[in-house]
């Protein structure tokens, strides 16, 4: 993957976790807000029916300010009359609880000769709830008010937060799958600068290997034209074995090479006009003894009007001979080869069918991928590294021909270019 997409994924997907996560900031404020003013509006309404319960009681409540609030928890009501503590006590739990609210609460009543609020109780709404091991905290005065009684509500925290149950699950879930998110992100780059490192030590170790091979090919060409070598026919097989397998091993570094520049974006195609009829005679003039030696044989059907394409000749011919070698490699017993052109609605379609092993269907999506062979067990008959497809792919690709597979196994396999 590229750079600049890697960059691109990172950004946008930064910014798309900002916005997320704005978005959801935003609707827990604004529920904790909203939670907040209903409560709020509860207790309000609960007070005022607490106060003109003991209106009736006592003198009539002021006109005006009859509810303050001093903090977020802590409400001061203005009776303007003495206050009884038992009655007050029970106007409280029966309004609260007329209004949905059995939260814990503690009150007290001013005391305007002592100047302080006498501490009334801590009323709990629950049975599990020791008594004993509740904190209770002194309740201050209010200068504005001669008679007056107080309430606070010490979980007032605690009942915001399970109103808001539904509201934190969601937020815990997706922090989780931000938290995934990002932890992925995290595995995609530390797997890229792998694969980069890698692809680095590939390319390097490639670029290595053409010194000591061009060597090779020097003395081996220098070996077999020598006169002893000549006359010596066991010599002479040696000198020819030795040359053979250095051009196959140059062929495979050549081709990781190609492969490296593709994957790089540096690699740039020379087209040309070029016969594809006259080279695939070319190429299977050169390969029909080499597949004679193994008692099968090459054919052609070559029913194209308009033979001659643009393409890259030096990578067409790549192509056909990787073509032609796999469908050698990945024979029964005789290679059976059949290559076709013929003119379709919009394309000229090239395809070199086998009548080999084939290759199962659950494998033939993934035949195009670098280093991906077909399993075969534990028989390694067949040599390579599973370049080959990934190569013809991505050289289809540059040139934009669609290629195709068509296989069943046991029967054969057929590869279609649509230039």
């Amino acid at each position: 993957m590229k750079n600049s997409i890697i960059i691109r994924v990172v950004i946008l997907g930064a910014i798309s976790i900002l916005g997320i996560m704005a978005v959801q900031t935003y609707w827990v404020l604004r529920t904790w807000d909203l939670k907040e003013k209903e409560f709020h509006e509860k207790i309000e309404i609960a007070l005022l029916n607490v106060a003109k319960n003991l209106e009736k009681l006592g003198g009539p409540l002021p006109p005006q300010n009859l509810i303050s609030q001093i903090s977020s928890n802590y409400y001061v009501v203005n009776i303007n009359d003495v206050i009884n503590a038992n009655l007050l006590e029970f106007y409280l739990v029966k309004e609260l609880e007329l209004v949905g609210l059995q939260e814990d609460f503690e009150y007290g009543i001013y005391d305007c000769s002592s100047n302080k609020m006498v501490y009334g109780n801590y009323v709990t709404f629950s049975s599990d709830k020791p008594k004993e091991n509740i904190k209770r905290d002194d309740l201050s005065t209010y200068d504005d008010y001669l008679y007056y009684f107080g309430v606070r509500f010490p979980d007032r925290t605690g009942y915001m937060l399970n109103s808001m149950r539904l509201t934190i699950i969601f937020s815990v879930i997706l922090l989780l799958t931000i938290s995934f998110f990002l932890y992925t992100t995290y595995i995609i780059l530390r797997q890229k600068r792998l694969s980069e490192m890698q692809k680095d030590f590939i390319n390097n170790m490639t670029h290595e290997f053409k010194t000591p091979i061009s060597t090779i090919k020097i003395s081996a060409n220098t070996f077999l034209n020598h006169p002893l070598v000549k006359a010596d026919e066991r010599l002479a097989q040696y000198a020819r074995i030795i040359n053979e397998q250095n051009d196959r091993l140059n062929a495979q570094v050549e081709k990781v090479l190609q492969l490296a520049r593709i994957e790089r974006d540096n690699f740039q195609l020379h087209l040309e006009e070029v016969n594809l009829h006259e080279l695939i005679e070319k190429i299977v003039a050169s390969t029909r003894l080499k597949v004679g030696e193994q008692g099968g044989d090459i054919a052609t059907d070559l029913k194209s009007n308009h033979p001659v394409i643009s393409a890259d000749r030096l990578h067409l011919t790549n192509i056909l001979h990787n073509l032609i070698d796999n469908a050698m490699k990945y024979c029964k017993d005789c290679p059976e080869i059949t290559i076709r052109t013929e003119d379709t609605e919009n394309h000229l379609k090239l395809s070199i069918a086998d009548r080999g092993i084939g290759i199962p269907q659950e494998y033939q999506g993934r035949v195009f991928e670098k280093f991906y062979r077909v399993p075969t067990g534990n028989v390694h008959n067949v040599k390579g590294f599973g370049l080959g497809l990934y190569y013809i792919k991505n050289i289809c690709r540059a040139h934009g021909w669609k290629i195709t597979l068509k296989s069943e196994a046991g029967k054969g396999t057929e590869i279609c270019i649509g230039i």
